[in-house]
């Protein structure tokens, strides 16, 4: 094409036509622009889809982070749920009730001492936090939804913090310093494990009896009990936000055309 117009233009330089030249001229910048123009078009086209395409495939890998994080904090509200019923066993004993049963004193005891740590399956999240491309997450709210989570994450491991230090205090300190845990711990073992692990030696009738006079002991049991259930609410809490916002990805997924 660009030959077709040189060819015209030497003719018409030729024949002295420069006005009719001047406009062919104009006509072949605005061609060249019109083509410059086009080509850029379709080269932002092209980056805004893969960028598109690139989002997507964080907005899923999210996704699939959030449901791993579901599913833990429906374990941990049950596992804490089942803790806190084995501490006001272990309170009403304290109170008073008969200690017929060793063993179910001894399993309900280290139950409640037994614990883990929530952690939080954030890889994606903090992927884009770390490369400073959390702004790939075009949708406000899907972003607002996770530093959402990010913040009851850390208020809730400053109260897992705040447990531990009761459990060394008020738990693990009388228990450990007061009887010996080898027995009560081989005991409980084999009972979790359904005979798997551990065994099943006497338990001593009098260590027990001594953790019962301990009130701190006691104290501690009731400690456990309201931290374990402000913690379980604020596992719900976070549970339903993040539902929340894999129902809000879902919708941002279903509605893109690749």
């Amino acid at each position: 094409m660009f030959r077709f117009f040189r060819a015209i233009r030497r003719d018409l330089l030729e024949s002295g036509k420069l006005r009719t030249y001047a406009g062919y001229a104009v006509g072949e910048i605005i061609l060249v622009v019109a083509g410059i123009l086009i080509a850029l078009q379709i080269n932002n086209w092209n980056e805004a889809r893969l960028e598109r395409q690139r989002e997507t495939r964080f907005l899923e890998n999210i996704r699939t982070d959030l449901q791993v994080n579901i599913r833990e904090l429906t374990r941990f509200t049950e596992v804490r749920s089942a803790r806190i019923e084995s501490a006001h066993r272990i309170i009403e004993y304290f109170d008073g009730k008969p200690l017929e049963d060793l063993a179910d004193f001894n399993y309900h005891n280290i139950h409640v001492q037994t614990w883990q740590r929530f952690y939080q399956n954030d890889n994606t999240f903090q992927e884009l936090v770390n490369s400073g491309n959390l702004g790939i997450i075009s949708n406000e709210a899907i972003k607002n939804g996770l530093m959402d989570i990010k913040l009851m994450y850390e208020k809730m491991k400053g109260d897992e913090d705040h447990m531990r230090y009761d459990y060394e205090g008020f738990l693990y300190e009388p228990f450990f310093n007061t009887v010996d845990i080898a027995p009560m711990t081989e005991n409980f073992t084999y009972r979790v494990t359904g005979g798997q692990a551990g065994s099943q030696p006497p338990l001593a009738r009098g260590d027990i009896e001594k953790l019962l006079e301990d009130v701190r002991l006691k104290n501690g049991f009731t400690l456990a009990i309201y931290m374990m259930s402000t913690i379980n609410t604020q596992f719900i809490d976070m549970r339903a936000r993040t539902e929340q916002l894999v129902e809000q990805i879902d919708r941002e997924l279903a509605g893109r055309i690749e």
